[in-house]
């Protein structure tokens, strides 16, 4: 699972994000993988405003209460939002570089914290994983334990919103029928590098789950789970409860 504080050399998007945020000035983010072409990320996007963002983020802020924990909070958009709204909001991130930009940009309680710590504090009504939020857990086998972890740090009443993607069109064929095979690891499972200018990451492993599944993990985790809302490109945002035990009388 992707839970390791980074070291500085080794901090490609944080090191774009914090370039950003004091100059508008920046190199290209690229994202090399070994299952797809390489790509760019256009790093204005992590500091897109609230109508800039996609509608599934839209929605999840909407539906954000309480007191919040933000994790991957990156440059921090989601939770300067919330903060605009009145709510307490914490955000997380394993990125040094992407925390001092959120200090700049005004975020109140930035925290340098992998989310498994135990000095993490506790108590949250909401928590929000965005921007492919299963993507930490790396492996479908991490999922259970990510969930527990979830579960740990939410007040009773809480909600966790989480979006990701059924990444499965891509191996969609003309005939409708699908390239995967059943016997390899899960066709969501995929790797990740980043670099830019003369940082390099480390190769990471990234989830995209589709919401069945991950409903079931979650469910097997002690939580509810309902699908609030579906993108236009095979993303959606997801949200989960735990499960209340009813009295009953008689």
């Amino acid at each position: 699972m992707n839970i390791k504080i980074l070291s500085k050399d080794k901090d490609p998007m944080g090191a774009a994000i914090l370039d950003y945020q004091k100059s508008e000035r920046v190199g290209r983010l690229r994202v090399l993988s070994s299952m797809f072409e390489e790509d760019e990320m256009p790093v204005k996007h992590l500091f897109r405003k609230v109508e800039e963002m996609p509608m599934l983020e839209q929605k999840a802020l909407q539906l954000t209460k309480g007191r919040v924990l933000d994790i991957g909070a990156g440059s921090g958009c989601h939770t300067l939002a919330l903060q605009e709204k009145g709510l307490e909001v914490k955000a997380i991130d394993i990125s040094p570089l992407s925390c001092e930009a959120m200090e700049l940009r005004g975020v109140m309680d930035a925290e340098c914290i992998n989310l498994f710590d135990e000095h993490l504090e506790t108590g949250f009504d909401t928590i929000l994983l965005l921007m492919n939020g299963t993507g930490i857990a790396g492996k479908i086998e991490n999922l259970p334990a990510l969930f527990n972890r979830l579960k740990a740090l939410l007040n009773k009443g809480g909600q966790i919103l989480i979006d990701s993607s059924d990444i499965k069109y891509i191996y969609e064929n003309e005939d409708g029928s699908f390239d995967i095979n059943l016997n390899a690891a899960y066709y969501g499972e995929v790797d990740y590098q980043m670099v830019y200018k003369d940082v390099k990451g480390d190769s990471f492993d990234w989830l995209y789950v589709d919401f069945p599944l991950l409903k079931s993990i979650a469910e097997s985790c002690g939580l509810h789970g309902e699908l609030i809302a579906e993108g236009e490109h095979y993303d959606y945002l997801a949200r989960f409860f735990k499960f209340e035990h009813t009295e009953w009388t008689y």
